[in-house]
């Protein structure tokens, strides 16, 4: 199926999505990308068709041939206390206001826009599917899944036991029974169903070296 919006076309419009919205741990992650005109990128597609080879090999080439990208995120204390649409949201401002330019329009995956109190008035559309239909959303669907994917393997290093660099977070049958054995961690999302919500350890301390 070709793109519904070609960058060909389009001017400087900014794909916008994100990754891990449904797990029981760690952050929620977006990225925006902004695609120039006839961009090569071969094998682009929603980042969950491909396999992690075909994302690795994918990242390197939006990042060094997109006009401008970046990521944002919005950690499990945020989204206990907003909600994991509005934490989801906000990652999508983050990483909007931190592009290297100002984009003209933004096409956000799903059914929600932006609200405008977080990335000013820039013209949006919603696109359910974007990620499947629209190269821009494509590739912020690789970058938010390789950087959070990537992200998760740190974390397991700082919290082990739950197998965050197998299963990113996701409440598999592993992770639910390390819940069980071990109780959540700091990176557990407390208001989500599957994690038994007790305190975890106050004097834990997230030190995250360069992604």
């Amino acid at each position: 199926m070709p793109p519904l919006v070609s960058a060909d076309k389009a001017g400087r419009v900014a794909g916008v999505d994100e990754a891990g919205r449904g797990c029981l741990a760690g952050p929620v992650v977006a990225a925006a990308v902004v695609l120039p005109a006839y961009v090569k990128l071969p094998g682009l597609a929603d980042s969950k068709l491909l396999s992690p080879a075909e994302r690795a090999r994918l990242e390197p080439l939006i990042k060094t041939r997109a006009l401008a990208w970046a990521v944002g995120v919005s950690w499990p204390p945020e989204i206990d206390e907003r909600n994991v649409l509005r934490a989801t949201l906000l990652a999508m401002s983050r990483a909007v206001r931190a592009l290297k330019l100002s984009p003209e329009e933004l096409l956000v995956d799903g059914n929600q826009c932006i609200p405008e109190g977080l990335v000013g008035f820039i013209p949006q559309r919603a696109i359910v599917d974007g990620d499947r239909l629209v190269r821009c959303i494509s590739a912020a669907s690789v970058l938010a899944k390789t950087f959070r994917d990537r992200l998760m393997g740190k974390l397991e290093r700082l919290y082990p036991g739950y197998g965050f660099a197998r299963h990113k977070g996701y409440g598999t049958r592993e992770h639910l029974q390390a819940l069980v054995e071990l109780g959540p961690s700091r990176m557990h999302r407390l208001t989500f169903r599957g994690v038994k919500p007790e305190p975890a350890d106050a004097g834990e301390h997230l030190c995250l070296p360069g992604l």
